[in-house]
């Protein structure tokens, strides 16, 4: 039997530290950003720039994508733009930031033996034998700037402490203000800071769709399942997150022997990355709420992302009829419904004009709840006398 052609074909697409050719949805955000920076340069005046947002929102890519562009055709006078990116969660003091930006001038010290003022030195002395504008990117810099440090001090004052030509972006989640010393704080004015917000669902879905597009096969995918995956990563607006989800999802696929990605590849995927249904959850549930769950489950295994609300209904009440259980009444079924979504355990979305609600449930494969569903059921049934 012939094997299902792979689904992932270019898979480094689909990690976060992969530079599109286009920002999705930062797009003014990186405009306003060049524009600021041209302009200063033009001028022959450095920018500083204090860049903040969530997990996942594109910080880093922003970043890196400015120092590219300016790289290409940015100047500060007869300067060329040259960019050096240090990502402070691994180099957390300044010595050890030093030592990255001494090897992007081409200077290579030995990791002990230097002081700070010596590395400085060199460092000067490395951006005169080459001259240029220096842009220096430090990602995650709240390690850094949380140990008081000089460096950001130095670096956004480098023509005052004769170090040289030199932009400085700091990349962080938290606002770093109030971390920073007075003289520093002066160099990052309301202009000089920006805070990107989450992504939207919209965005999210537009994003996956972007690298999916680079990633997968044709017809290995289709809009639902990235609406889907867009969903769950939404409550946080983390792109990062979304993209593991939907490798992860491929992954699943693949190794399943499936010609395309699935609803229930995608809740497979987002139960083992982040559980939020264990065994001992399912016992603190009524019998009516495992009976909705269980009637959920089976509606979605091998079908969709989400079922309407009528077809749960209806699934649901074949199930009782099974179980040999009362009928539930309306009120009673949304009520039931409402307390699933409260804790977290499904999802309740509006559908289009004249259509009933649309139920999701993403926290486990919807087989393997089922089968854990039942078991439980059938535990509950043989205690009642």
């Amino acid at each position: 039997m012939t094997a299902p052609p792979r689904i992932l074909q270019r898979e480094e697409t689909l990690d976060p530290a992969f530079l599109p050719p286009r920002l999705v949805r930062r797009d003014k955000e990186l405009e306003l950003l060049t524009r600021r920076y041209r302009e200063a340069l033009t001028k022959g005046i450095p920018f500083h720039l204090l860049l903040t947002g969530g997990v996942g929102s594109g910080k880093t890519a922003i970043a890196r994508r400015l120092a590219s562009d300016l790289e290409r055709s940015g100047r500060l006078g007869d300067f060329p733009v040259r960019s050096a990116y240090v990502n402070c969660w691994r180099r957390a003091s300044d010595r050890t930031v030093m030592l990255d930006l001494l090897r992007s001038v081409h200077v290579s010290l030995p990791d002990r033996g230097y002081s700070l003022s010596e590395m400085l030195d060199v460092f000067e002395q490395g951006l005169r034998r080459n001259p240029q504008h220096l842009l220096v990117l430090l990602d995650e810099a709240a390690a850094l700037v949380r140990q008081e440090t000089k460096l950001v001090y130095l670096l956004s004052r480098s023509r005052e402490v004769e170090l040289g030509s030199i932009s400085l972006v700091l990349v962080a989640v938290e606002d770093l203000f109030p971390y920073l010393d007075p003289a520093s704080r002066s160099s990052f004015g309301v202009t000089h800071r920006l805070a990107l917000a989450p992504y939207d669902r919209a965005a999210l879905r537009e994003i996956l769709e972007a690298r999916a597009q680079l990633a997968l096969r044709p017809g290995s995918y289709d809009t639902e399942v990235l609406d889907q995956v867009a969903g769950i990563a939404a409550p946080n607006g983390d792109a990062r997150f979304a993209l593991e989800i939907l490798s992860g999802a491929a992954h699943v696929a693949e190794e399943a022997g499936s010609a395309a990605v699935s609803p229930e590849h995608v809740r497979r995927t987002k139960g083992s990355l982040l559980p939020t249904v264990a065994e001992d959850h399912l016992e603190a549930l009524s019998t009516n709420q495992l009976g909705v769950l269980l009637a959920l489950s089976r509606s979605l295994k091998g079908r969709g992302a989400t079922v309407p609300s009528q077809r749960l209904r209806s699934t649901h009440s074949v199930l009782l009829e099974e179980l040999g259980g009362a009928a539930m009444s309306r009120t009673t079924f949304w009520r039931t419904l409402k307390e699933l979504e409260r804790d977290g355990l499904i999802t309740l979305e509006p559908g289009a004009t004249g259509e009933s609600s649309r139920i999701g449930m993403d926290e486990m494969p919807a087989s393997f709840l089922a089968t854990l569903l039942e078991e439980r059921l059938e535990r509950v049934r043989s205690r009642k006398p």
